[in-house]
């Protein structure tokens, strides 16, 4: 359930530098476990506190400096006493608005660092991997007007910085503090690389860029509507210190060439998957629809060629996320910021050729209201060559130009300059949601993890250390937690389970961007091919139900088998053809109509919850409905329902379950209050010869209704799939004995 986002305005003030500078010396060799660090250093009032647990995650407790001075102005004897430092570029690359720069400014000798991990840059599409070296040889020019340079490697980071370390004896390595798992996970690999150096131990040095300041997560709230409440003034961007000039002869390194990564990319690959990884990820689900559609699936397009044809489509209903990413502007500093000035000013007139090509790019990213920001930007701000923090000063600067030096209650007076305040608003508020929620989760023992998706942070959880993979997928207006009791019990039993949050739900991101089922099935793709790593069972309650089907029809080589809980979607008994009707963005249906529905699940939502629970209403508790109507306050939820209430899902569910030729498991609620179980039941056993039918007394939610029930229909399952080593239907096979 979602809601409308209202617009937050914050007064710029002149804040000190964020207080999100940390260090770390380690004693010993991490190990999988991580083991709480009890080492603390105080300096400019600053308290540091570190926890490192089997999630990788970071806990920081810092306490506010009042004076940017205090970071900026050292004395002379101070900065001497400071020896080699490393700062670790990582997806900071940019000189401007950068807290660790003006940390790193202060030692005697500094070696900025870049490391093109093969990991890392292995799940990049060529398109991000073309605008990640621009945006590192963008940085290294700037690096060198300031008399230092940028060292370039490409291999491990572990053994890179480990090598680096020692061959200019640093003292401290800088880098940004992380929240993405992969990255967690790296900087953890470093971290045990570096325990391995004798005498004493390298020191890390970690920082953040927030908007908004805070004391500790504790002090970030759950809902997006006290944030707002709280009116914190925001962080100005920091200016580029001087830099000490680099005198160490030490081997600068080059730029590689992008077919440098490809052969890496095509290495990574699964062998339990028929197909290479990045094969499977190169063609988008549109493409693989149209060439079902012509029964010739060797014709589907790839990437490149989809994103060829689409650019030269004519309106927002044909742009599709390959368009966007060749639209996308340069992703070097230089060009990001110069970008942004055009975008702010898109409705004045320009004699500058470089605006003129960033105001054409404007209105075919317009998809919607104020989507073309990200779709533009969105690239730049993934790879950190232009923070927030400097998108939301210049965008109200440049708003107050225009209105005589203040600002109006009444609203902005460009949707260019709405979009950029409104999105970099919303991206801090994600950006802290996830690291409270990730918090949250040490504290339950909970391993909760963030994804980042097409630069979209997408939140998940995993249990179980071996066995077989199981995914679980939730319905409309869920989340993970909608699997509270299913997660732990489902991996006790033998399993690796993953649990995710799909874009635009929960407390992952909501982007203005225009939600298909083709996206999220997408989401679904890159999630078992990037997170999960090898083919899975995987399951879907209502609407996920529907999307893990289409999963399984576009990409069948990365799912096991499925199981549906009460699955979303039609069943149309001998269709003769079929046909993907694409939704319509902007439609003054959807716009009003999602408000209104918003309002009405407001009110009813507990009501009608507890009609989903029928056998066991109490299961539709105050948690579950604080959740949903927490989430419901998030910027941009009203985007998500247009989205929402255009969805046609005109692919019949029979439609892609027919042509699945493995094992489908259907767990049917006997009183679920949205269909005729029992026709729906015999309806999709009629056509589909896969499907074995398992019906149990609950209702639309039958696995968070009767989770001890559920749980043991799927471990017997999996359990039986796996001993038989094959879950594809053999000719003949009778498919409704096989969990008899």
């Amino acid at each position: 359930m979602f809601a409308h986002c209202h617009r937050f305005q914050c007064v710029i003030a002149s804040a000190p530098i964020p207080r999100l500078i940390r260090t770390t010396k380690y004693h010993h060799p991490v190990p999988t476990l991580f083991r709480p660090t009890q080492h603390y250093q105080f300096n400019d009032r600053l308290c540091l506190h570190v926890t490192l647990n089997d999630s990788v995650n970071l806990s920081l407790i810092s306490r506010r400096e009042n004076t940017r001075a205090a970071a900026t102005q050292r004395s002379h004897s101070e900065k001497e006493e400071k020896e080699v430092a490393l700062l670790w570029f990582k997806h900071d690359l940019r000189l401007d608005d950068h807290p660790g720069l003006v940390q790193a400014s202060q030692y005697k000798t500094l070696i900025p660092v870049y490391v093109f991990d093969r990991y890392i840059c292995s799940r990049l599409s060529s398109q991000m991997l073309e605008m990640l070296i621009d945006a590192v040889q963008n940085l290294k020019q700037l690096l060198r007007d300031q008399s230092s340079d940028l060292t370039i490697r490409y291999g491990r980071s572990e053994d890179i910085l480990l090598e680096l370390m020692k061959e200019v004896n640093a003292t401290h390595i800088i880098t940004e503090e992380e929240l993405e798992y992969d990255w967690l996970n790296l900087v953890h690999s470093v971290s045990k690389s570096l325990a391995t150096v004798s005498g004493e131990i390298p020191r890390f040095i970690f920082w953040q860029a927030h908007m908004f300041e805070f004391e500790n997560w504790k002090e970030i709230p759950d809902s997006y509507k006290d944030f707002q409440k709280m009116r914190k003034p925001s962080v100005a961007p920091l200016s580029c210190p001087s830099l000490p000039v680099l005198l160490l002869d030490v081997d600068r390194g080059e730029l590689p060439k992008l077919n440098t990564f490809r052969g890496n990319a095509e290495g990574n690959s699964c062998p339990q998957f028929k197909e290479d990884w990045g094969s499977i990820k190169s063609k988008s689900a549109s493409s693989i629809l149209e060439a079902l559609k012509n029964n010739d699936l060797k014709e589907a397009k790839t990437t490149q060629t989809f994103r060829d044809e689409h650019t030269q489509n004519k309106g927002p209903l044909f742009f599709s996320h390959e368009a966007a990413d060749q639209m996308a502007i340069g992703a070097g500093t230089t060009t990001a910021l110069n970008a942004l000035d055009g975008y702010l000013r898109y409705l004045e007139a320009t004699w500058r050729d470089d605006w003129q090509k960033v105001h054409d790019r404007v209105r075919p990213t317009e998809t919607r209201l104020g989507a073309s920001f990200r779709a533009l930007f969105g690239c730049a701000l993934s790879l950190g060559t232009i923070s927030r923090r400097r998108v939301y000063y210049e965008a109200l600067k440049y708003e107050r130009e225009r209105n005589a030096g203040w600002l109006s209650p009444l609203g902005y007076s460009a949707f260019t300059i709405a979009a950029a305040v409104e999105d970099s608003i919303a991206s801090e508020w994600y950006w802290l949601l996830a690291q409270k929620s990730q918090q949250q989760g040490i504290n339950k023992g909970l391993s909760i993890r963030t994804w980042k998706w097409r630069g979209h942070l997408v939140q998940y959880t995993t249990a179980g250390k071996e066995g077989p993979a199981v995914v679980l997928v939730h319905g409309f207006g869920a989340f993970w937690e909608h699997y509270r009791d299913n997660i732990i019990a489902i991996s006790k039993t033998g399993y690796r389970v993953w649990a995710i949050t799909l874009l635009g739900f929960g407390r992952s991101e909501k982007p203005n961007i225009v939600y298909t089922e083709l996206l999220w099935a997408e989401l679904l793709r890159d999630f078992i091919i990037d997170v999960v790593g090898e083919p899975t069972h995987i399951v879907g309650n209502s609407f996920g139900g529907y999307l893990i089907s289409l999963v399984a029809r576009l990409w069948p080589a990365l799912v096991k088998s499925l199981v549906l809980s009460n699955p979303s979607g039609t069943v149309v008994p001998n269709y003769s053809s079929i046909a993907y009707l694409k939704p319509n963005p902007n439609s003054t249906v959807s716009q009003l109509g999602s408000r209104f529905l918003l309002f009405y699940l407001r009110i009813m939502a507990g009501r009608l919850l507890k009609k989903y629970y029928p056998i066991n209403p109490e299961r539709a508790d105050e948690w579950l409905l604080g959740e949903i109507s927490r989430a419901s306050y998030d910027p941009n939820s009203v985007v998500v329902m247009e989205s929402i209430i255009d969805l046609k899902l005109s692919l019949p569910i029979n439609y892609l379950l027919d042509s699945y030729n493995k094992k489908v498991l259907l767990i049917q609620g006997e009183k679920d209050p949205l269909y005729q179980s029992k026709l729906r039941s015999t309806m999709l056993k009629q056509q589909c010869d896969n499907i074995v039918v398992r019906s149990v007394d609950a209702g639309h939610c039958p696995h968070d209704e009767i989770p001890d029930e559920v749980n043991s229909i799927i471990d017997n399952w999996v359990k039986q799939i796996e001993e038989s080593g094959n879950s594809t239907i053999a000719e003949g096979e009778n498919v409704y004995e096989f969990m008899s």
